[in-house]
């Protein structure tokens, strides 16, 4: 029994070497799977640090030639006159190279100032890299629908789709679409039916009764005036809001530019010296060139005449002209005349400034700048842009379209922009039927196409080109000396 005992014990030992074979192998596999996936994860971790770096070092190359830029706005070639890209080494504070950045720089359109950079991060001793691809741009004044240095009046019938700002007060009767702003915080509307310190109303006001009640009230309106706090909610009018006061715009930075686009047309662009008669029709052709003839007389109509004593106040419509040319668009985009002009046509890919002033200025010798007949674009993304300019007014005159349409950037650097006074004699151009504008408005002094006797154009519709924001026509007036940053992508 003891024997037989001792061999059934030996017997039984052995039994648990197989559990123990088991058991242990599926520890190894279960250690090892732990381990290769620390290993994986710490190879991943690795990487994702490289490329955390590559990203980086992409960012550096984007902050990098923003620095560029501000120091030399017009440089897209990196310093180098030659084409990129453009490779820098990237170093950690104690002079290690950490990496290298490579720039590709698509420069601006002409007239624009967006510019599209692309910057590849690659860390030192790496072959992972990231590419970012960002858009920047210095800001225009055409970042409102209108932009006045004057008391402004809005009238019934008056429909604008896009941001307006003065830097004085505006009374607004029709409906905006968009943000209505004001640089002051209250005035008194010089076209109430009385005035004194105890009518001042908010900078920006309307004489539009509450609905549901309609019409226009002309008298002072305690309800759109000080102390009233919170000013009143009128969505019927001002269909996004109103602010006031804002930061003004700078309206003395116009002046400069006129002589700066002068000086650029005549050696790269198209200048034309004074005409020696009435002044310049130009028109615009889609097959990227343009037409200009000799104005040598005006439409006269002797019944018309100017009750209301406006200053520069004329007919302001051709009738002869005498050929000069017909001219291809300047690679700069850049058309300067020193004398009054008229302009009319359309566009296809176009971009086009058409500037008319006198040097030296003088106050009573500054030219006109009319428009007449359709202006058009013929793309409205952008690639077609054109800015009317003129060291006097932008007038729309007695013989215009009855439904007249203009596209463009229209600035009156010391006049205003609108269309003289016609009345009853002038017969029947004194009343037109519709007038759109597409783009922006920049006037010094106040702004209209109507008179509140029913003259001039009866509906007004203001349409902001949002693209001339960031892609101005050439030349035009910037409103900073930063870019900024307007898209950011990983590629």
């Amino acid at each position: 029994m003891k024997i037989k005992n001792l061999k059934l014990k030996i017997t039984n030992k052995g039994s648990l070497l197989i559990p123990i074979i088991i058991f242990s192998s599926v520890a190894l596999v279960i250690i090892g799977g732990i381990m290769k996936w620390a290993q994986i994860t710490i190879v991943a971790n690795r990487q994702l640090i490289v490329r955390e770096k590559a990203i980086q070092i992409a960012e550096s190359g984007i902050d990098y030639y923003r620095w560029h830029l501000a120091h030399n706005q017009t440089d897209y070639q990196d310093g180098t006159g030659a084409a990129g890209p453009y490779v820098h080494q990237v170093l950690d504070k104690d002079g290690n190279i950490v990496g290298e950045f490579s720039l590709s720089i698509t420069p601006p359109v002409t007239g624009s100032t967006k510019v599209r950079i692309e910057s590849t991060g690659t860390p030192a001793s790496s072959t992972i890299s990231r590419k970012i691809r960002v858009e920047m741009a210095i800001p225009s004044l055409a970042k409102y629908a209108v932009a006045a240095n004057d008391v402004m009046r809005f009238g019934e019938g008056t429909e604008v789709f896009g941001p307006i700002h003065s830097n004085k007060g505006i009374r607004f009767d029709g409906l905006i679409h968009n943000l209505i702003t004001s640089a002051l915080s209250s005035y008194d509307d010089p076209d109430h039916d009385e005035w004194g310190t105890d009518k001042v109303e908010f900078a920006v006001h309307t004489h539009v009764n509450v609905p549901p009640n309609v019409g226009v009230n002309d008298t002072f309106r305690a309800a759109e005036a000080p102390p009233i706090n919170p000013v009143p909610n009128r969505t019927d009018v001002f269909e996004v809001g109103r602010q006031f006061p804002v930061p003004a715009v700078d309206f003395t930075g116009l002046t400069n530019n006129l002589a700066n686009i002068k000086s650029s047309a005549q050696t790269n662009g198209r200048y034309f010296a004074a005409s020696g008669s009435q002044g310049y029709r130009i028109v615009l052709n889609t097959d990227d060139t343009f037409t200009i003839r000799k104005v040598t007389s005006q439409y006269n109509d002797n019944n018309c005449s100017n009750p209301g004593n406006q200053t520069g106040w004329g007919i302001w419509s051709v009738q002869n002209t005498s050929a000069v040319g017909t001219y291809p668009i300047p690679a700069n985009g850049l058309i300067f005349v020193e004398d009054n002009v008229w302009i009319e046509g359309a566009i296809n890919s176009t971009r086009v400034t058409i500037a008319a002033g006198r040097f030296p200025d003088n106050p009573s010798t500054r030219p006109q700048l009319t428009i007449n007949n359709d202006l058009t674009y013929t793309n409205y993304d952008g690639t077609d842009v054109v800015a009317l300019i003129s060291q006097g007014n932008v007038n729309v005159g007695l013989v215009s379209d009855t439904n007249l349409r203009i596209d463009a950037a229209l600035v009156s650097q010391n006049g205003r922009v609108g269309r003289y006074y016609y009345e009853s004699d002038c017969s029947p151009y004194n009343i037109r039927s519709s007038i759109t504008l597409y783009g922006m408005i920049a006037t010094n002094i106040r702004y209209g196409f109507a008179y509140t006797n029913g003259t001039g154009y009866q509906d007004r519709n203001i349409i902001y080109d949002a693209n001339l924001l960031y892609g101005p026509p050439p030349s035009f007036p910037l409103t900073s000396d930063k870019y900024e940053i307007l898209s950011w992508e990983e590629i």
